[in-house]
């Protein structure tokens, strides 16, 4: 069920009203872990189409601009508002050796540097440097944040950084030309809200993680599981932009050779790096898919406008190979279930898992001064998001990737045990039929003689 661009206005003026008024504390980072990373939710109304009249000679009287509104509800109480459509805007990061997020879709953001105030001024800095866009300035409002989330590696066994989002309002019916900083930022995406709502943009990302459960196994191992496990598939959204920049000084922007011969970089990184397959369409745009950490942020804020579905929409990580799939739904089975009955007490872990790399996990979070037993937690009623149940879809991996670790465990055993077999009885099999080929060999042989 589609929902029409003035209900979605309506309601994130209710939600950005909520969030600036409530905002999400503080986490401190973890022992051991120092780095700490900013990202920007830029969110901005594009006006309804309205038809330029034609010049007929006379003079024009010129309006005087418009004064910035410096309040939400002054915003969102302009009619052009009403009738328009929202927007959050996407970057796609340039392709970097060694870098883990090349050719992700992502918010604007980065690491905090010494010279930082705080979070949100390397939030600010940050979106000025990678797509040149000024958050300082009387056109935006900052209207407050999401969960602070530490970011681990695979499973938790690190801690990496901590990331904080933080949501920023363009008021302008014109936004300030954006400028990708082509080192970092492929192309800018401005993506309307009805679409990252839509249930026909979710679709799955398919990621090879047999590299990162071998990481010390050497290239033949990660190759044998990579044929046992196939892809981890990830819950995702298909992202379909209403305005896109690119940053077209990128190498082989413009083909060295004609039609859509590769150029420089060969076609399999063509798609992660942004780099175009041809001039001739705009085929170099290649799907945009919104998944893993960059879904993980966002997960809450869509689950609180309309229509509310995407709980329902959401999909729990698996695998491509039907029997180790079939073992994690088994393994799963009753730890889904009741996650979805404690959902209902408007209560829940907030735990955002994101992908086969790194999950998110916002930690002790209340009103009241957390206690030992509650860090790690989040009291959904204490976060000034409501109490509403629905408002979870980030928060339902508490303990899921435990019980994969176990189907993991259990179906590569099974399959050794199975391999052996096979290969012992594929061996006997050989021997038996060499030794009857043997014994005829020698009864034909005594009967020449």
């Amino acid at each position: 069920m589609s929902v029409d661009s003035k209900t979605i206005v309506q309601a994130l003026h209710g939600v950005l009203l909520h969030l600036s008024q409530h905002h999400y504390p503080h986490v401190p980072n973890p022992e051991g872990c120092k780095k700490r990373a900013s990202v920007a939710v830029i969110i901005r109304v594009r006006p309804a189409y309205q038809p330029i009249p034609p010049f007929n000679g006379s003079t024009v009287a010129v309006n005087d601009p418009e004064t910035p509104a410096t309040s939400i509800n002054q915003f969102f109480s302009q009619q052009w508002v009403q009738d328009g459509d929202p927007e959050i805007l996407f970057i796609k990061r340039a392709g970097r050796p060694g870098d883990r997020w090349s050719g992700h879709t992502a918010l604007p953001g980065g690491k905090r540097d010494a010279e930082d105030a705080d979070d949100l001024a390397a939030a600010i800095r940050e979106t000025r440097e990678e797509i040149g866009l000024d958050l300082e300035t009387a056109e935006c409002l900052q209207t407050g944040n999401l969960p602070e989330r530490v970011v681990t590696t695979t499973w938790g066994r690190e801690s990496l950084m901590v990331l904080c989002p933080y949501i920023f309002l363009m008021t302008g019916r014109t936004v300030p030309p954006v400028q990708p900083q082509p080192t970092e930022v492929a192309a800018i995406h401005w993506v309307p809200l009805r679409a990252l709502l839509s249930p026909t943009t979710r679709t799955r990302e398919y990621v090879d993680i047999s590299s990162r459960l071998a990481k010390q196994g050497g290239p033949v191992i990660r190759q044998l599981l990579r044929i046992f496990m196939g892809k981890m598939m990830f819950s995702a959204v298909n992202l379909i932009p209403s305005e896109s920049v690119y940053a077209s000084s990128i190498p082989g922007f413009v083909p060295e050779k004609g039609g859509d011969a590769p150029g420089p970089v060969s076609g399999w990184a063509q798609a992660p790096y942004g780099i175009p397959h041809s001039s001739q369409s705009l085929a170099f745009q290649q799907p945009l898919l919104l998944w893993g950490l960059t879904l993980g942020v966002l997960a809450d804020f869509l689950d609180m406008l309309p229509p509310h579905n995407a709980l329902k929409l959401w999909r729990y990580p698996t695998f491509t190979t039907p029997d180790l799939r079939l073992l994690v739904y088994l393994f799963t089975r009753s730890l889904r279930k009741n996650n979805a009955g404690d959902l209902s007490a408007g209560t829940w872990p907030n735990q955002t898992a994101v992908d086969a790399t790194t999950q998110a996990i916002a930690v002790a979070v209340s009103e009241t001064e957390p206690t030992p037993s509650t860090h790690n937690r989040v009291g959904i009623g204490g976060l000034g998001v409501g109490s509403d149940p629905r408002h979870a879809v980030g928060k339902m991996l508490s303990g899921y990737y435990e019980r994969i670790n176990v189907a993991i465990a259990v179906f590569l055993a099974y399959r050794t045990i199975l391999g052996a077999a096979i290969a012992t009885w594929l061996y006997r099999t050989w021997r038996r039929r060499r030794q009857s080929n043997l014994r005829i060999f020698v009864v034909e042989s005594r009967q020449h003689l």
